[in-house]
This record gives structure tokens, sequence and C-alpha cells, in this order.
């Protein structure tokens, strides 16, 4: 892959213009949308997994063999 071209380099589009003047902007932009869009993803990933823990966290706890758990005192009886 080529490096990316300075600042005061000539563009790679061929334009004869600067990078800084003609496609610095439009390239810089497509790196900040990919890094919004794995934010957002990594954001949703865990908003998922809080939720599914907060469903399935409010079970009770395995209690020995004869007893079971009660809600109100919080422990096996």
């Amino acid at each position: 892959m080529a490096d990316k071209p300075d600042r005061n380099d000539p563009c790679h589009c061929g334009s004869g213009q600067k990078y800084k003047n003609c496609h610095m902007d439009k390239d810089q932009s497509g790196a900040k949308s990919k890094a919004a869009a794995i934010v957002l993803s990594v954001a949703v990933l865990l908003g998922i997994l809080l939720i599914a823990l907060s469903i399935m966290g409010g079970g009770s706890p395995d209690c020995p063999p004869g007893q079971v758990w009660s809600d109100a005192h919080n422990h096996c009886h």
C-alpha cells in the first residue's frame, strides 16, 4: 500500500493541487466515520450484554439439596 501523502505533496488524483487543498479532508473523513461506526457497534454490544445480564442475573443461586432459595431473606432455607 502506498504511503499517505504529506499535506504539501501534490494530490494523488492528478489535479495539480496540493493534497491539503484537494483530497485531504475527504480521505480523513472516511477514517473518522469508520472509527465512529466501530465505537457505536461496541456501545450497542455492551448495551445488549448489560440487558442480558440484568435479565438473567436475577435468578436464585444453587442451594444445597433439600433447601430452596428465599427471595425475602436472600439465602437458602
